[in-house]
């Protein structure tokens, strides 16, 4: 199974890398799969790589549904 999450970008720094914020989670990626990113801007990152730039909300709708499926397993199922 694959997994790619919703982050944004802080600050390019040269050629085709940058800095993304994943939930204070601060890393260097690549950028070379994909055009016109600016810092401020959201991409799904997979593997190193940004594949698809997002717009905010729904990078936002898309952070808040892990943001509740983080909470949900922290509380376990006996709060169900």
């Amino acid at each position: 199974m694959c997994l790619a999450i919703p982050v944004r970008v802080v600050e390019l720094v040269g050629g085709d890398a940058a800095i993304v914020d994943a939930g204070g989670v601060r890393k260097e990626i690549s950028l070379a799969l994909v055009d016109g990113v600016a810092p401020g801007d959201h991409v799904i990152l997979h593997v190193g790589y940004a594949i698809q730039k997002l717009d905010v909300a729904e990078a936002e709708r898309t952070l808040a549904l892990f943001a509740s499926l983080r909470d949900a397993a922290a509380t376990g199922p006996e709060a169900a």
